[in-house]
């Protein structure tokens, strides 16, 4: 590709060069350490640098595979790298002017794979070496209040804290023949080394809405087979149904309300991630008997706490830890973030949860009370954004009006077509919404969407009205500038006056 691309952008506290000199400062070749955690990824990263930064504390962290997790190699990452030439593409065809052509979905690949470093994680290690912690490769499980094991062998003891954040993992239903099938879950899917010409995707959620678009962007014939009457259930009614008509505008199959009753594929083959595994496969559902050459489960995940050793201290395996604010799971050793507590299961969400963990565990080992906001988790609470990158995009922060009301609010409405001069200019085709849920009693907003191309970057702004509660009077003051998609603001002021 030419120029060297560096994909990880590390906000974390730096490690502090009294730290690095100091003669106190404990050092990596111990089996003591003051914090361990258990899981590598974003969530795991940030609570580890947060709870030892600026001080002579030491950490570690335990992971089985790649430092960087589920996200960097599997997730947020690839897919997204996946999903942006797509888009660029749509938009080029939506303006006159700019000649458009087919995607090269080889490119489009390797590119991909400069986002994953080729699952290779030695700059994430080396980072995290930089960082004062300490790498440890294997599995890890709690073997007792502060101690756990790696492996089965190597015995590990933190002076102050233990971090769970292992996330999640994705789950395959039973139902007969689908797990014989040996179907792509996420993980083939985002990084696909083929490309199906027939695939079906089980589930109408963000996985399986975000696969379905860039699949179809590839060139496959996508059928999406939704259990429930609508997509993405968890937002606004209006998102589910605009994203479910432009996918069937480009020609993927969506079939709302439909069942999956088995799967048949006689010559499956683990051929391994990313590649066809093995024959076609014969679907059965409610709507009739279909047959692709591949099929995505993305039906849901559960976290990854089975094999912890959680019941030796009294915790359920295989469920998920239930945290307080403090992201706490027991006394004040024990603690979870990230997906595998099951307050917010985004990447954004874990690494904030980390940075209010490690800020936690900072305080109580230098005996400080944790006074102030920056202690509490409080934004899993009705303030957490979220972006899907289908096309159109969803974007949305808060509440959804049925949610609101079901908090006990009583909530005003507003909602509007997203048509601006702004709009207008980013595209010829552009179409989109926006809705406010907003608390009559205090006058702020208590959830905002917003559907239309590339609105994900107007979440913030709406995620800064809702988590500071801003009130809509005040907001008459924040003015957008113009000709852009912001002044949307302006139009749901006007709408509500």
């Amino acid at each position: 590709m030419g120029a060297t691309v560096t994909i990880f952008e590390f906000s974390y506290p730096a490690v502090t060069e009294r730290t690095r000199t100091d003669p106190t400062y404990r050092g990596a070749m111990t089996d003591e350490f003051d914090v361990i955690v258990i899981g590598g990824g974003p969530a795991g990263e940030n609570a580890a640098a947060y709870a030892i930064a600026g001080s002579n504390r030491t950490a570690a962290i335990v992971e089985h595979e790649l430092v960087g997790g589920e996200c960097s190699y599997w997730a947020c990452m690839p897919s997204k790298a996946l999903l942006r030439p797509g888009q660029v593409l749509e938009a080029a065809d939506a303006l006159p002017g700019i000649p458009a052509g087919p995607l090269d979905v080889e490119a489009v690949l390797k590119r991909r794979d400069s986002f994953t470093h080729n699952h290779d994680d030695s700059s994430q290690v080396d980072w995290a070496t930089s960082a004062g912690i300490t790498v440890i490769k294997g599995h890890g499980v709690i073997d007792g209040e502060r101690a756990v094991t790696v492996d089965g062998t190597r015995k590990l003891r933190a002076r102050q804290a233990v971090v769970l954040a292992t996330g999640t993992t994705a789950t395959v239903p039973r139902t007969p023949g689908l797990r014989e099938a040996l179907p792509w879950t996420s993980r083939d899917a985002t990084n696909l080394h083929e490309v199906p010409s027939r695939v079906a995707v089980i589930g109408g959620g963000v996985v399986a809405t975000e696969c379905a678009t860039w699949l179809s962007s590839f060139g496959a014939h996508v059928t999406l087979l939704v259990r429930g009457d609508a997509l993405l259930k968890s937002a606004e009614p209006f998102a589910g149904t605009m994203v479910a008509e432009a996918l069937g505008a480009r020609g993927v199959d969506v079939r709302l309300s439909t069942a999956v009753n088995s799967v048949s594929r006689p010559d499956a083959k683990d051929t391994g991630e990313g590649h066809i595994h093995g024959g076609p496969v014969s679907i059965e559902t409610s709507s009739g008997v279909i047959e692709v050459d591949e099929v995505i489960v993305a039906a849901g995940r559960g976290p990854t706490s089975a094999d912890l050793g959680l019941s030796v201290i009294g915790l359920e395996d295989g469920k998920y830890v239930t945290t307080d604010d403090h992201l706490c799971a027991q006394g004040e050793w024990l603690y979870a973030v990230g997906d595998i507590n099951g307050r917010s299961p985004l990447t954004h969400m874990g690494k904030y949860q980390a940075r209010v963990c490690g800020d936690v565990i900072a305080a109580r080992a230098e005996s400080r009370g944790l006074r102030g906001p920056r202690y509490t988790a409080s934004a899993d609470n009705g303030q957490v954004p979220q972006v899907v990158f289908t096309s159109p995009e969803i974007a949305w922060v808060g509440r959804t009006e049925k949610k609101a009301r079901d908090d006990g609010y009583d909530v005003e409405v507003v909602e509007i077509e997203l048509a601006v001069a702004g709009s207008s200019l980013l595209r010829d085709d552009y179409s989109g919404r926006a809705k406010l849920v907003i608390d009559k009693a205090t006058d702020v907003i208590l959830g905002a969407t917003f559907a239309g191309p590339e609105v994900s970057e107007l979440v913030h702004a709406a995620t800064i009205a809702v988590v500071g509660a801003v009130p809509l009077e005040t907001l008459w003051h924040a003015v957008p500038s113009y000709p852009t998609v912001s002044e949307v603001w302006l139009r749901l002021l006007e709408a509500r006056r």
